[in-house]
């Protein structure tokens, strides 16, 4: 049975060095998250050029020293008439067809007009607003 360890930080005690301390951190976690992008961007326009280079002949994929790599083709659904789905899922009552998730920037939309959605209420998140000096 694997055992997980907490973390423990230690932490500034005035909060102005907290403040400082978080700001240095998300610059920190920015710089490596650009570095990340950087990293992606390049393997997924390899992974295109792959895709579009790839001879018809090497229909199995090709092979390097230490990676594999094969073209893989799959059917993936997508909506090709809303009206006719929908009706399609209260005719058959198929729910699990559709994601049950709603849209927040609707709902703040009609908020912000003073109707109410039934069924859905408000989450209040608490968050913190950085800002350098």
């Amino acid at each position: 049975m694997a055992t997980t360890t907490k973390t423990v930080y230690k932490f500034p005690k005035a909060m102005g060095a907290c403040a400082d301390l978080l700001y240095q951190l998300k610059a920190k976690r920015l710089a490596g998250q650009k570095l990340v992008d950087e990293v992606e961007a390049e393997e997924k326009a390899l992974k295109a050029y792959i895709i579009n280079n790839l001879p018809k002949s090497e229909a199995s994929g090709v092979a390097g020293k230490v990676a594999r790599v094969t073209v893989v083709t799959r059917d993936e659904p997508q909506i090709e008439d809303a009206d006719k789905f929908h009706a399609y899922i209260t005719k058959t009552k198929r729910w699990d067809l559709m994601q049950n998730r709603l849209s927040p920037a609707a709902v703040k939309e009609l908020w912000e007009a003073g109707k109410t959605v039934d069924g859905v209420k408000a989450f209040q998140i608490v968050t913190l607003s950085l800002n350098k000096v």
